[in-house]
């Protein structure tokens, strides 16, 4: 899929719903505590044999860090963009079930302000 080069950010962040993802969040909710392979496994029901391949391939990406056995967040990874993804997710899992999340097209008789903008129509305050 082609991508605004200018404005493309790329995130080293594992896609969302893998195990990658779901390590991350957590030990990003938990930045100053170290926990062993198996810890991870069991507190959030990911095979045991998975979770040192996916730890191995965060720490390559510079994300998590350990001390022998023990692993964490990398605080140098954690930077504004990472924090601002979860945090986006965070908010989103929320507010689910909200009026806005059931109703997907409250917005549909609101005006289109780009297409104003587009014509000149819309004044500046």
């Amino acid at each position: 899929m082609p991508v605004d080069f200018e404005n493309y950010r790329p995130t080293d962040l594992p896609e969302e719903e893998t195990n990658g993802r779901q390590i991350l969040e957590f030990l990003a909710s938990n930045p100053e505590t170290g926990y062993r392979a198996g810890e991870l496994a069991a507190e959030l029901e990911i095979p045991r044999g998975s979770v040192g391949t996916t730890l191995s391939r965060l720490e390559s990406r510079g994300l998590v860090r350990h001390k022998g056995e023990y692993w964490a967040i990398d605080p140098d990874a954690y930077d504004a963009h990472t924090a601002s993804l979860i945090g986006l997710e965070t908010v989103a899992e929320q507010f689910e079930g909200d009026y806005y999340d059931e109703n997907p097209d409250w917005d549909a008789g609101l005006p289109d302000l780009s297409e104003q903008e587009a014509d000149g129509s819309v004044e500046d305050e």
